[in-house]
């Protein structure tokens, strides 16, 4: 494995480029997930079962396969079913504080009533992505369910990739985010199914949650039909570390992140040397001893990974602004200062005993988050993304005879001579 101490200065154009502008795959594979979606559009379930057997070798019986999630709830182990519903309480706790109430305000003053306000609702149908492949994503059902239904969106249906034998923990987070309905499709056709709808699966308005590059090509693809979350690319951390950092901790939220990921990128940042080559020495220690070791060892020698050197704690703040990292974790003693001078993260966790594992499965906190720099645009999956607003206005004669000259002026100035009658029509006795 290939992974050694850089001098963050002294980052070339090419090495600056890798770190600042991931890539997540999707243009590569964009020309063929066109053709996907459109089959599943005007194929429906036909299409699914083909590109099921093609893609996943499964031959799909039941697409709609909701009734496994409860009979799973059943079967797994105590403790796993206790850890998921512990997780899935953290996790609705905290986006429970998320939701916004409406309001309404007179700002009129003396000068009539000018009642302005907002209000919320939640969108009806939704669509979750959980992934499935390599790995089993149960935190991901929670991650995206959760949200939908505490917002009070009515369907929540999820569609994860099909397997001989679906995942019985993945299932049982399902029935206990409560989902309406269980689709076993994946990838882009996955995507397009919940996009456009088929025979069995529903349409929905939205479609959220993280996936490869097939799916979030797909997401891509739909877009403009239905929304989306984000288009969201491979996993990643930035650990920004100082002199008390313990380069074990640091090494294992770079192995846990490249365990994901052949294409994760995993980088830590300090201005101290000692600091640095020991947290190498860990990392490679570390991998070394992991069940996923190959896909470790991919991600940390891919050029988007590394341990980089800075002159001062100021130049790897200014680092870690521009990285804007999907996961950020400072393991500093000034923690607090240090993100104080940081602006665009997807999630913060801050001192040694957390973890962004943390932060994957239980502390409550979302983890389908903006990468490749997204966090410098809109944050990480939240109850705001299941709901729409609308505002709502009342004048009475006198707050609208108060805006009458402000109204008429603006709209002759843009040639618009009936919005200013509107007004006056109003007024005119």
């Amino acid at each position: 494995m290939n992974i050694e101490v850089r001098e963050l200065a002294g980052l070339g154009p090419d090495a600056r480029h890798a770190f600042f502008e991931r890539d997540a795959g999707v243009a590569e594979v964009r020309a063929d997930v066109r053709d996907i979606v459109e089959r599943v559009r005007t194929e429906g379930d036909v299409a699914l079962r083909e590109f099921s057997r093609e893609f996943d070798e499964v031959e799909v019986g039941n697409i709609d396969v909701t009734d496994a999630a409860e009979r799973a709830y059943d079967e797994i182990d105590d403790d796993v079913r206790e850890a998921i519903e512990t997780a899935a309480a953290n996790i609705r706790e905290f986006h429970e504080r998320q939701v916004p109430d409406d309001w309404r305000e007179d700002f009129g003053g003396d000068s009539g009533t000018r009642e302005l306000g907002r209000r919320y609702r939640p969108l009806e149908r939704v669509g979750v992505y959980a992934p499935g492949g390599t790995a089993a994503y149960p935190s991901s059902v929670l991650m995206g369910v959760i949200p939908a239904k505490v917002a009070g969106v009515e369907h929540v249906a999820v569609a994860t990739p099909p397997a001989d034998t679906m995942n019985p923990v993945t299932l049982a987070a399902m029935h206990v985010a409560d989902v309406d309905a269980v689709y076993s499709v994946g990838g882009a056709q996955g995507i397009a199914a919940l996009a456009y709808g088929t025979e069995t699966v529903n349409a929905v308005q939205k479609v959220v949650g993280p996936g490869n590059k097939w799916v979030t090509a797909a997401k891509a693809e739909v877009r403009g039909d239905v929304d989306i979350d984000f288009l969201a690319g491979p996993s990643e951390i930035l650990v920004v570390a100082d002199e008390t950092a313990d380069p074990r901790f640091v090494a294992s939220d770079l192995v846990a992140q490249a365990e994901h990921d052949p294409n994760a990128s995993v980088v830590a940042v300090t201005d101290d040397e000692e600091i640095a080559d020991a947290i190498v020495a860990e990392v490679e220690n570390q991998a070394a001893e992991r069940n996923r070791t190959e896909t470790i060892e991919a991600a940390l020698e891919n050029d988007a990974s590394g341990v980089l050197l800075a002159r001062s704690m100021s130049e790897a703040v200014l680092f870690a602004e521009e990285y804007a990292a999907e996961h950020l974790s400072i393991q500093a003693d000034d923690d607090e200062a240090l993100l104080d001078r940081i602006d665009s993260a997807g999630s913060v966790f801050l001192g040694p005993y957390t973890p962004v594992a943390a932060g994957d499965y239980a502390s409550g906190t979302n983890h389908v988050l903006p990468t490749g720099a997204g966090a410098k645009r809109q944050g990480g999956l939240s109850v705001d993304h299941f709901v729409r607003s609308t505002t709502v206005q009342r004048l009475d004669e006198a707050a609208l005879e108060d805006l009458s000259e402000t109204i008429t002026t603006l709209a002759e100035a843009e040639g618009l001579d009936a919005h200013a009658q509107s007004v006056r029509e109003r007024l005119d006795e």
